[in-house]
C-alpha cells in the first residue's frame, strides 16, 4: 500500500489495511518516517502489517523536515508532491523485494509502470468521494495542460454526469481550479489523478452504493475499469482513550450540550475569517471545544484571538491550536454538534456519530460532500458564504442554533435523517459485507 503523504489518506488506508489483515493479508505499507510514528497506534495487526519507511528527499521549496501535508500550507503541496515522485527509486526496490500480489496507490501515477512488467496487479484506490472524482476528474472533461479548466466548464457537469444536486454552484467551482495547476514536475493534478486511474487493473473508492452507486457506474464507464467500492471502512470503536485533559472539561457539561468544531489537518483560516469564527461561537452561548491550525501569520491561537474573547469565554469555551482526538471527542456524550470541513473522513465520522452536524466546507471537494449530506440526505446544515467564500458570525451562530435549539423544525428534520442513516450504517454486517465483497474482488482480480 502506498497513499499520499496526507494524514486523510495514510489513515483510511491503515483502517483498509487492518481489515484485510485481519482477513489473511500480509501488508507492506510505505510511507514517511514521521507518518509511522504518528500511525502506529493505530496499527492493529503489526505482525500482519510492516510499515516501511521512506526517505523524504529534500526538494527546494519545501521546508526542511516537512514530510506530509500537514507539515506545510497548501501552497507547498507542488513540493510535497515532487518529493514523493522522487521516492520512486526507493518504491521500486520494495516492490521488487517484496514481490506482492497487488499494489494498492492514489498519487503515484508511475506505480503501474512498476508492476506491469512484473506481472503484478494493481488497483488505485481513492479516499474521495465519488462525487469529486465524477464531476472534474473523468476523461469527459478532455484536460490538459495546454487546455486548462475553466470555472465556466467546472460549473456544468461533464457528458453524462448522472446528479443534479451534485454539482458546484457559481463561484464554487473555483476551489477546484487548481486540478490545472503542476503537482509535481512536469504534469498537473488532472494529468496525475486521470493517468493513475488509467493506468490501474482496477478503481477502488471509499464509499458505498447507497450513497454514490450511480456516480461510481459512471467512473467505471468513462474509464473502462471494474470499480470496486469498500464501504466507509471505519473502525468499529475507538481504542484509545480520550485525554484526561479533554475528558474532565467535556464531563462539566450537559448530555449534547457541546459544540466541537474541527477542520482537518491541512487548511488554514486567515486571521479575520478565525475570529470571525471565534465570535460566532461565542455568540451561540453555547459550550464549545474548538481544535484549529493557528491562522496565517500567526504562531499560536491564543495570539490571534478577538481582544476580550479569552475572558469572555473562560469557562465555557476552548480554542485549542493542536491534534485532538476527533472521534472520541464526537463520541463523548456531552458532544451534541459538529461543526466541520466535510472532508471525506469527517464527513463518515459525523454520520456515525450521535452529533448534529453544520458544515463549512473550504474546498471543492469538500463542498461536494457537503452538497451530499445538506442537499441529498439531509442529515446536516451548510452555513452560508458570501461568494468570496467568506462566512460571518451571526450565519455560523444561526446554523448552529438551528440544530441545537430543541424547538428547532429545521434540527428535528437533519437529526430524524440523520438517526436513520447511523442506523444504516450500523447495522450489523454493513461495513463487514463491503470488505468482504472488496477481498472476493481482489482475489479474481489476481487470479
Amino acid at each position: 500500500m502506498f497513499p499520499w503523504f496526507a494524514v486523510g489518506h495514510m489513515t483510511p488506508y491503515l483502517h483498509l489495511a487492518n481489515e484485510l489483515a485481519e482477513r489473511g493479508f500480509k501488508i507492506t505499507f510505505l510511507l514517511p518516517n514521521k507518518a509511522q510514528q504518528q500511525l502506529q497506534l493505530f496499527n492493529r495487526h503489526p505482525d500482519s502489517i510492516t510499515f516501511h519507511s521512506l526517505t523524504i528527499p529534500s526538494v527546494e521549496g519545501l521546508p526542511p523536515g516537512a514530510e506530509t501535508a500537514s507539515d506545510i500550507p497548501l501552497d507547498k503541496t507542488y513540493y510535497l508532491s515532487v518529493a514523493m515522485d522522487r521516492t520512486r527509486d526507493q518504491v521500486d526496490k520494495v516492490i521488487n523485494a517484496t514481490n506482492p500480489i497487488l499494489v494498492i496507490y492514489d498519487l503515484a501515477h508511475w506505480v503501474p509502470e512498476i508492476t506491469k512488467p512484473l506481472g503484478i496487479k494493481t488497483i488505485c484506490h481513492n479516499v474521495l468521494s465519488a462525487a469529486s472524482i465524477a464531476i472534474v476528474l473523468v476523461p469527459a472533461r478532455n484536460v490538459s495542460k495546454e487546455r486548462p479548466i475553466t470555472e465556466a466548464e467546472l460549473a456544468n457537469p461533464p457528458t453524462g454526469y448522472p446528479s443534479s444536486t451534485l454539482i458546484l454552484r457559481g463561484h464554487e467551482s473555483r476551489s477546484l481550479l487548481f486540478v490545472s495547476h503542476p503537482f509535481g514536475e512536469g504534469i498537473t493534478f488532472y494529468e496525475r489523478i486521470s493517468t493513475a486511474l488509467k493506468q490501474c487493473d482496477a478503481i477502488s473508492i471509499r464509499t458505498c452504493r447507497e450513497f454514490e452507486g450511480n456516480l461510481c457506474d459512471y467512473i467505471g464507464s468513462q474509464y473502462d475499469k471494474p470499480v470496486f467500492l469498500t464501504g466507509p471502512v471505519l473502525p468499529e470503536t475507538d481504542q484509545t482513550p480520550l485525554e484526561d485533559r479533554w475528558a474532565k472539561w467535556l464531563a462539566g457539561f450537559e448530555p449534547g450540550s457541546v459544540v466541537f468544531c474541527a477542520f482537518g489537518s491541512q487548511y488554514t483560516l486567515n486571521k479575520k475569517q478565525f475570529q470571525e469564527l471565534c465570535l460566532g461561537f461565542e455568540s451561540t452561548g453555547l459550550p464549545f471545544l474548538v481544535a484549529l491550525k493557528p491562522p496565517t501569520g500567526a504562531p499560536t491561537v491564543e495570539e490571534a484571538f478577538p481582544e476580550g474573547f479569552e475572558e469572555r469565554v473562560k469557562g465555557r469555551g476552548v480554542v485549542w491550536g493542536g491534534w485532538v482526538q476527533q472521534v472520541s471527542i464526537l463520541n463523548h456524550p456531552s458532544v451534541g454538534c459538529f461543526v466541520n470541513h466535510c472532508g471525506f473522513g469527517s464527513m463518515w465520522e459525523s454520520l456515525m456519530s450521535d452529533c448534529q452536524i453544520v458544515l463549512v466546507p473550504h474546498l471543492g471537494d469538500q463542498i461536494l460532500n457537503t452538497r451530499l449530506l445538506a442537499d441529498e440526505l439531509k442529515v446536516g446544515v451548510e452555513v452560508e458564504r458570501e461568494e468570496s467564500g467568506w462566512f460571518s458570525k451571526e450565519d455560523l451562530c444561526k446554523s448552529i442554533k438551528s440544530v441545537m435549539d430543541k424547538d428547532s423544525e429545521v434540527g428535528c428534520l437533519v437529526k430524524k435523517n440523520h438517526t436513520k442513516w447511523r442506523e444504516f450504517l450500523g447495522n450489523p454486517g454493513f461495513m463487514s459485507g463491503y470488505i468482504d465483497k472488496f477481498v472476493q474482488n481482489i482475489q479474481e482480480l489476481v487470479k
